[in-house]
């Protein structure tokens, strides 16, 4: 079947976005990219350098947790709100995040207390969020997603530890076990 088959078939079976989920450096913006680009998709990436507090959040986990996920947060929301408007839905549109997977790293990385206020600004704001058509969801061990980290240098990252990347991956699995939501 040919890209263009693929993408009528899609479009007549109602999927007009999907999206590509997993741990960091599994390869998600990269498959994306793919399938935006041979499908003649719209491609939306998740923006991680508008994040001010990212690369502190990696210096000092717990003293700029809650503000990260915070930006984190509310940048997904924003873009995902403009994916509201029904002319961006004409054709198919790929997404290299789910906007559930800030929940996930927020699980991770936030104390009981700031979870607590996170989830009630998420969840108000998540009921206002397109949902995808279908998600593509992708698992790498930790070691493997560690080298690839590594490798594509990303300054921030440099001092991300196997533990953490243990707990995202079991948090990952952990939701994507029970995600019922969309095929």
């Amino acid at each position: 079947m040919t890209y263009s088959e693929w993408k009528k078939k899609l479009l007549q079976r109602g999927v007009s976005v999907i999206a590509v989920e997993g741990s960091i450096g599994v390869g998600k913006t990269s498959l994306a990219r793919m399938l935006a680009r041979h499908l003649g998709a719209r491609l939306v990436e998740e923006r991680i350098e508008d994040n001010p507090f990212l690369d502190r959040f990696y210096d000092d986990m717990g003293a700029f947790r809650f503000q990260t996920q915070l930006v984190f947060l509310l940048n997904r929301y924003r873009q995902q709100i403009s994916l509201a408007q029904k002319e961006l839905f004409d054709e198919l549109t790929i997404i290299d995040y789910l906007f559930a997977r800030d929940k996930i790293f927020a699980h991770v990385n936030l104390s009981d207390d700031e979870l607590a206020l996170y989830n009630r600004i998420a969840d108000e704001l998540e009921s206002r969020v397109v949902r995808p058509d279908l998600v593509v969801y992708l698992q790498a061990r930790s070691d493997v997603l560690h080298d690839r980290i590594l490798r594509r240098g990303r300054a921030g990252e440099r001092g991300m530890s196997k533990d953490y990347l243990d707990a995202l991956n079991e948090a990952f699995n952990h939701y994507f076990f029970a995600y019922e939501e969309t095929p």
